[in-house]
């Protein structure tokens, strides 16, 4: 591939000024921090190009055509606060050379916060550093790191859906000649046969954290709990949702409630519900949604969440019923749930039907970590993934736990105008107070339970 021009993915005191400096002794220009939302290229500057700053917010990628047409391989830093409109252009061009230059994120945000400290952001062999330290913000450190990781992940997920690569940096590389030399070499300039790197920037700080840090135990003791591995991460390969739009409910009752309604939830009750209220309708698209909404204001929305265990439950009874055989031989004969022939299933008491429960509980387990072949009905996904498909529509005004929906569908009610309370929840199947099945469903739901704090009795 031959490049026409590179961007410098990087951040705050990652080393990008002496990356920089480096491909510029080397007649491979960049233009600094180009996208910065504050000035063009540097601070001291005023327009890049010809273009300044308001030029270049008015129209960003005429700045950016400028470089590409250049002859010679010119590029700039882009940061992940820069301006957002030319990240995805930049990534969809091949010819751009990807340049990801890291630190790590515990001497970035040192060193940012002493920049800002001593307003000091480069130093040469002639200056003297400013001493200072500097008391560790745990707050501010996660953000910083969220921000850092959430950029990185975003350039990982844009180079591989386009089939490109990037070559990585992390700030110990900068002085190191033969990956300085490999850099230009990648970039197109083969004539080099040894790259420098810059020798007109010294490091600020190099002294150990504790002279940089006031407050050392307590940054130990935070990058302790961090858990930089994800160990108590619950793992999800759960297919993504849509909204589910056609499933939604509104109701004209005062200024309008619109029920976000979560398959093997409460939905028949809070429908009466609803229906008792006013006139309601279904069958909706997003475009006839956004319509009533404009129509409705002061209208609210709500979706109400079950219990995992009694809702595994009512899904698993329509297992039993639907007219779907085929489904219910492969949990017999691949997923070894002990089901009698169809015949014989309408005659199953609660007792019998709970015996059944536990290995069905667990075929749930094994689909939502995509370990069977099953496709995951929206009656057995988890609640949270649907919810997130509302929200890739519109997010729930009031998300209502089943056992709390008489007082809080009222309270709801009565921001709309109207004086009712709630339905009242279905009581529970007493088969399901058994310990074993709690804890099946507990596997098999762990991320509901650990994000809508579900108790394991319901």
């Amino acid at each position: 591939m031959t490049f026409r021009s590179f961007v410098i993915f990087a951040g705050m005191r990652t080393g990008s000024n002496l990356l920089e400096a480096t491909l510029n002794a080397h007649d491979l220009a960049c233009f600094g921090e180009a996208y910065n939302p504050y000035f063009v290229g540097w601070p001291d500057q005023g327009d890049l190009y010809g273009m300044t700053l308001a030029d270049r917010d008015a129209d960003p990628l005429r700045l950016w055509r400028h470089m590409v047409a250049a002859r010679k391989v010119k590029g700039f830093r882009y940061f992940h606060d820069h301006d957002p409109r030319v990240f995805e252009p930049v990534m969809d061009d091949p010819t751009c050379a990807k340049i990801v230059l890291t630190r790590n994120p515990v001497d970035s945000w040192v060193s940012t916060r002493l920049a800002y400290a001593t307003n000091q952001w480069k130093l040469n062999q002639s200056e003297t550093p400013t001493p200072a330290r500097v008391e560790f913000d745990a707050a501010d450190f996660r953000q910083s790191l969220a921000a850092t990781q959430g950029f990185l992940d975003r350039i990982q997920h844009g180079l591989q859906r386009r089939g490109q690569t990037a070559f990585w940096l992390n700030y110990d590389d900068l002085r190191d000649p033969a990956v300085m030399t490999g850099l230009a070499h990648w970039l197109g300039r083969t004539d080099l046969e040894r790259v420098e790197p810059a020798q007109d920037q010294v490091p600020q700080n190099p002294r150990e954290m504790a002279e940089k840090v006031t407050n050392l135990p307590e940054m130990q003791a935070e990058l302790m709990a961090a858990d930089p591995f994800q160990l108590h991460r619950i793992p999800s390969f759960e297919p993504r949702r849509g909204p589910a739009v056609p499933s939604f409910q509104t109701a004209e009752a005062g200024a309008g409630l619109l029920f976000m309604p979560v398959r093997g939830g409460p939905t028949d009750a809070v429908g009466h519900w609803l229906a008792g209220l006013g006139a309601t309708a279904g069958d909706l698209t997003q475009n006839s949604l956004r319509q009533w909404k404009r129509a409705h204001p002061g209208h609210r929305a709500f979706t109400v969440l079950r219990h995992p265990l009694p809702r595994a439950w009512d899904a698993f009874g329509a297992v039993l019923a639907a007219r779907a055989p085929d489904l219910r031989q492969t949990l017999r004969d691949i997923h070894r749930v002990p089901l009698p022939p169809d015949d014989a299933l309408g005659g199953l008491d609660d007792a019998a039907r709970a015996a059944l429960f536990a290995p069905f509980l667990d075929v749930l387990r094994r689909t939502l970590l995509g370990q069977t072949t099953l496709a995951t009905h929206p009656g057995w996904a988890t609640q949270s993934e649907v919810l997130a498909g509302f929200a890739r529509f519109a997010a729930p005004d009031l998300v209502v736990r089943e056992d709390r929906m008489t007082a809080e569908l009222g309270f709801l009610a009565r921001t709309v105008g109207l004086d009712a309370d709630g339905p009242r929840p279905a009581p529970l199947p007493a088969v399901l107070d058994d310990p074993g099945l709690r804890k099946a469903a507990k596997a098999a739901y762990l991320r509901d339970y650990v994000a809508f704090g579900f108790a394991d009795r319901p």
